[in-house]
């Protein structure tokens, strides 16, 4: 687990801000993959959660808040504050996950 404090909130209760390092970011640009295509075309005739492409979701925003986090510890932050989520297509096929934040020093 991280000590980080990771919120999107613009602070924590029961903290103080004493110093504020700017905006930290982490990202992941992530290709489909055709096996997953492939059940996901079987899924729209039926209908229902398309698994393969929710556990690709969930890995992106893990691996893109970790990158935030990094970035955040290393301007000596101890907590990341008002942090979004965002998406977009990078080409056919690829879609990018962006995570962006607020690296503070609370105490």
């Amino acid at each position: 687990m991280t000590d980080m404090i990771i919120t999107n909130i613009e602070e924590v209760p029961g903290k103080t801000i004493i110093q504020h390092l700017g905006m930290v970011q982490g990202n992941t640009v992530r290709a489909k993959h055709a096996g997953r295509d492939i059940m996901a075309g079987f899924k729209n005739l039926v209908g229902g959660e398309l698994k393969g492409y929710t556990e690709l979701l969930t890995e992106s925003r893990e691996e893109a808040t970790q990158r935030m986090i990094e970035q955040a510890r290393s301007l000596g932050a101890n907590a990341v504050l008002n942090v979004r989520f965002s998406t977009s297509s990078v080409t056919a096929g690829a879609s990018e996950l962006f995570v962006y934040g607020t690296a503070v020093v609370v105490k």
